[in-house]
C-alpha cells in the first residue's frame, strides 16, 4: 500500500496512491493513519491534480545512519565503524517530493546522498530483531543532503546534515516491501552517479531499527536513514537530483541558492 500525503487547495491530507503509472489516483483516508489506521473517506483525486508533501513530519526525530555502505566508506577514504554510526537531523530538515533544497550561505559544497528510510509507525524502545517488523509503518526515498566543508570542520555534524531542507522524502510510503535486495540510483540531471542494493549495507534495515531503538526512544512517523552507496558529489544551484527506490518510486529535488 502506498500512503501519501498531498493537498488540494490548503488541505493536507493523507491518502492510498492506487493504479498503474501515469493514471495513478489517491483515495483520501480519514485522519492520520498512523493513529486512526486506513480508513477511506470514499473522496478520490487524480494523482495529477494533487500537490504531494513530504508522507510524514516525523513527531521528534530524523536518524541518520552514516558509513552502511562498505564502497561508499572506500570513496570517502574512510573505515567501516565497528558499530552503526548515528547523528541526528531535526524535523524541520524535512521537506516532500519537488521542494526545492536551499543550499545554505555557510557552505560551498553541498552534497547529494540517495538513501532508502525507514518509517516508524507506533512508539517502540530495545525492539528485539525479531520483533522489527511489528514497529515499522513503511519505506521512503530520501535524500541526505551533506554540507562537506562543513562537515570536515565542525566536530559532529549538527550543521553539515540538518540544515533547513536537507532531508527530502517521499514521493510516499510503501507500507508492504521488504527492505532487504532493493535497487537504490540517484541520478543529477538525468545522468547516473549512484547505483547500488540494499543488500550490500554493512547493517540491513531491521538490524538498524534494533541498534537504533536501544538508544532512543522512537515515535510514530520518527525516520531512520540508512546510508547511501557509492557515488556521492556536489550539487549547485538549478541541479536536479533524482532518487530512484525499487518497489517505492521516485524522489526529485532541485536545489537553489
Amino acid at each position: 500500500m502506498r500512503i501519501a500525503r498531498f493537498v488540494v487547495q490548503d488541505d493536507p491530507m493523507f491518502g492510498v496512491v492506487e493504479g498503474a503509472t501515469g493514471s495513478e489516483e489517491i483515495a483520501v483516508i480519514q485522519g492520520d493513519p498512523f493513529y486512526n489506521g486506513v480508513e477511506l473517506t470514499g473522496a478520490r483525486h487524480a494523482l495529477e491534480d494533487v500537490r504531494l508533501l513530504a508522507p510524514v513530519i516525523p513527531r521528534s526525530k530524523v536518524v541518520g545512519v552514516g558509513r552502511n555502505y562498505a564502497d561508499h566508506i572506500q570513496e570517502m577514504g574512510g573505515k567501516a565503524p565497528a558499530a552503526p554510526l548515528l547523528f541526528l537531523k531535526p524535523n524541520t530538515s524535512v521537506v516532500g517530493p519537488g521542494d526545492p533544497v536551499m543550499l545554505p550561505s555557510f557552505s560551498d559544497q553541498i552534497s547529494y546522498e540517495a538513501e532508502l528510510a525507514i518509517v516508524i509507525g507506533r512508539i517502540c524502545k530495545d525492539v528485539p530483531l525479531e520483533r522489527v517488523d511489528d514497529v515499522v509503518f513503511g519505506y521512503t526515498c530520501a535524500n541526505d543532503f551533506t554540507a562537506r566543508d562543513v562537515q570536515r570542520t565542525d566536530d559532529q555534524w549538527a550543521r553539515a546534515k540538518g540544515f533547513d531542507t536537507s532531508c527530502p522524502i517521499g514521493p510516499w510510503i510503501e507500507t508492504d516491501l521488504d527492505p532487504d535486495n532493493l535497487r537504490i540510483t540517484g541520478s543529477l540531471d538525468g545522468e547516473l552517479r549512484q547505483e547500488g542494493s540494499t543488500s550490500d549495507m554493512i547493517w540491513g534495515a531491521r538490524e538498524l531499527v534494533a541498534y537504533v531503538s536501544q538508544a532512543f526512544t522512537l515515535l510514530p512517523g520518527d525516520l531512520i536513514l540508512t546510508g547511501t552507496p557509492a557515488g556521492v558529489g556536489l550539487i549547485t544551484d538549478g541541479q536536479r537530483y533524482d532518487v530512484d527506490i525499487e518497489g517505492i518510486g521516485r524522489l526529485s529535488n532541485t536545489a537553489r541558492r
